[in-house]
């Protein structure tokens, strides 16, 4: 016998009811977005009883990331298990490692709307959680071959459109049924949605360039020209960024996703520019003078020559 061989421990398996446990991770794959190769986070959740599956993509997973994918995958189960089974990531852990580890507050109190506690698994045991981790092989060898995505949004619609059309209705061996048709059995035993589930944003303060812009994670959105110089709260969401002076939104913007130095401008913040503009030729009351008698032409051309700007006062004078 070698001696050198490790001795080999017996194995498993982890079974829980419906609606007791699910699992959540990520992973790290190579994909085309927008004609660019780049790296981008697979976020997966699974419920352990139907092992119904959920993923999105994100070029980077933060806890942003992390509630705007669990608040997705919570609505698209209608609703999730007591428990979730994540490892020992600081997105969702504060201090500490496996079940004793403290959960960051935000992330508690969000698990609490929902039902559901944070479990970490003990270190250097990633079987805990192999019903999502046995998933990112699949996802990689099936979803993503040969795909190709014009941006972040399309990328998460088809991976929505694969979990419904494929990965939720192929039959498993284990199951004996699709994850679909186990769900039916899982579905009633979930903690309900609330009643209102508030956006999730990320927000912070900017102060309003000379160029009438604020930056958000290297890119600049505009925002009304009175403001600048001023303090503004700047609302970072999954699509949008929304800019509130005070208690006005006077801002709104579809957010540049997975790219930098880029501007969004909205014409209706260069008004002042516009109105420059829209100043410009005669005016109406220069107009409504024009054509009743020649003299009077000629009266009104050496009238505006003596006057400032386009002589709007001179010629309401005229008119009564």
């Amino acid at each position: 016998m070698d001696i050198r061989q490790n001795k080999k421990h017996r194995a498993g398996t982890y079974n829980f009811g419906p609606g007791v446990e699910m699992q959540h991770d990520t992973s790290p794959h190579k994909v085309v977005v927008g004609e660019r190769k780049l790296t981008a986070q697979c976020a997966s959740l699974v419920l352990s009883y139907s092992r119904r599956l959920f993923i999105q993509y994100y070029p980077r997973f933060t806890r942003f990331e992390a509630r705007v994918f669990l608040n997705e995958a919570f609505r698209y189960m209608g609703g999730a298990c007591t428990r979730c089974i994540i490892d020992n990531t600081s997105v969702i852990v504060a201090c500490g490692s496996g079940p004793d580890a403290e959960i960051a507050p935000d992330m508690k109190v969000f698990g609490k709307m929902f039902g559901m506690d944070f479990v970490p698994h003990h270190i250097k045991d990633p079987d805990r959680k192999a019903k999502v981790e046995r998933n990112f092989s699949f996802i990689e060898g099936n979803f993503l071959a040969g795909r190709t995505f014009s941006d972040w949004h399309d990328f998460n619609r088809q991976a929505r459109k694969w979990c419904e059309d494929v990965a939720n209705h192929k039959p498993k061996r284990s199951l004996g049924m699709s994850p679909d048709e186990a769900f039916l059995m899982e579905k009633a035993y979930l903690t309900s949605l609330p009643v209102y589930i508030p956006p999730v944003y990320q927000a912070g303060t900017r102060i309003v360039d000379v160029e009438s812009y604020v930056s958000l994670d290297a890119n600049k959105y505009s925002a009304p020209e009175r403001l600048i110089g001023k303090a503004v709260e700047v609302q970072k969401h999954w699509d949008l960024v929304v800019v509130y002076f005070g208690h006005e939104k006077v801002a709104k913007h579809k957010r540049v996703i997975g790219q930098k130095n880029k501007r969004v401008t909205d014409p209706r913040h260069l008004q002042r520019i516009v109105r420059r503009l829209a100043h410009r030729g005669p005016s109406k009351e220069e107009e409504q003078l024009k054509g009743i008698h020649k003299d009077l032409d000629l009266y009104i051309a050496e009238l505006k020559k003596r006057s400032k700007g386009r002589g709007i006062r001179q010629f309401r004078g005229s008119l009564r």
